[in-house]
């Protein structure tokens, strides 16, 4: 009922690989576990906000749906009014989330993690660059001096490398496999990684140890902002390395600890994810919010001085809206003592 619902939503051509479904799934997969205690609906960004980031016209373009059809297959989606909706909720849930972190320590999106999408253009299905607006928001309106990504999907972050390519506020990390075939031109990131396909648990986990502690040690970040991508997994369809479920769970994990010994918030985007068993996707996203909430107390401790006041949009979420799959950022808090829930 509920695919068929979002088909409805923003219909995409038969057989088109992107995984439209999954964000409802991975909300009611959360719900059916215990681990949404709370949640919370964003504010759809205006267009100042989106133009923090993105050029004038094209936010203007893209809202009123006169983008060329030339741009549009850039994007790789339809365009539709509903598709322009699920996109703005998208971004505001990363907006919110990042006003969440810095007021809980962490704050994990059911959705996101559009790191191909540019300034002037969208490009493998991104058309807004959800966390890019998300830290200039920060930066804006929390006074955040610096912002680092850390962006763990299979691909390269080439949208968000552009973007932020001569701020000195923002850093930008990227370990992505060397071996994808999108994006077909690599940027610079100010740290990129590129790790050979068939890489496995104990590689991966090896460069993280070796190389996310140094890297918040010579940032001293006030926010970090993940993009968690399950694209690495062994049985993705668009990636190419070859982590586990267990993998994926303990880089989770590492990245969750190494912002706690730095004492830095951190918000989180789901990312990528692809394979025909929708549901093997939602479990894997799922594994985020369940190492969130293990971290959650940790986290907690690196918001002292740095809390925003309460807003009207943090108010709780309503069930209804979940047909658009990204209408909440499912924020992690002690509501409950904090505890390990799964095991690998």
């Amino acid at each position: 009922m509920r695919f068929a619902a979002l088909l409805r939503l923003s219909p995409l051509p038969e057989g088109h690989r992107f995984p439209m479904p999954k964000d409802a799934l991975v909300y009611d997969r959360l719900v059916e576990v215990g681990l949404a205690k709370m949640t919370f609906q964003p504010r759809l960004p205006d267009a100042d906000t989106l133009s923090l980031v993105h050029d004038q016209a094209y936010v203007t373009s893209f809202l009123d749906g006169s983008l060329s059809d030339a741009a549009m297959r850039r994007i790789g989606l339809p365009w539709s009014e509903r598709l322009l909706r699920r996109t703005l909720i998208g971004t505001g849930s990363a907006v919110l989330a990042a006003r969440l972190a810095l007021q809980y320590g962490v704050a994990c999106m059911t959705n996101g993690g559009t790191h191909h999408a540019h300034a002037g253009y969208g490009s493998g299905w991104c058309i807004f660059n959800d966390l890019a607006v998300a830290a200039r928001a920060a930066q804006r309106d929390a006074g955040i001096r610096k912002v680092v990504f850390v962006d763990l999907d299979v691909h390269q972050g080439n949208g968000t490398a552009t973007i932020f390519a001569s701020d000195p506020t923002v850093y930008t990390f990227s370990i992505h496999c060397e071996a994808q075939t999108f994006p077909h031109k690599l940027q610079h990131s100010d740290w990129d990684i590129a790790l050979p396909a068939g890489t496995t648990n104990e590689g991966y986990l090896k460069v993280l140890s070796d190389t996310l502690p140094m890297l918040l040690q010579q940032e001293r970040p006030d926010l970090v902002l993940y993009n968690a991508g399950v694209d690495v997994h062994k049985d993705d369809s668009l990636g190419k390395m070859a982590l586990t479920d267990a993998g994926i769970l303990a880089r989770d994990r590492m990245v969750f600890s190494c912002c706690a010994d730095f004492q830095v918030p951190v918000a989180c985007a789901i990312g990528g994810g692809y394979a025909p068993d929708h549901q093997a996707i939602v479990e894997r996203h799922v594994q985020l919010h369940r190492a969130a909430w293990e971290w959650q107390p940790h986290l907690q401790q690196a918001v002292v001085n740095k809390q925003l006041a309460a807003h009207p949009e943090t108010d709780n979420y309503q069930q209804a809206d979940t047909s658009f799959g990204t209408a909440c950022a499912a924020l992690l808090v002690l509501s409950q003592p904090a505890r390990p829930v799964w095991h690998g």
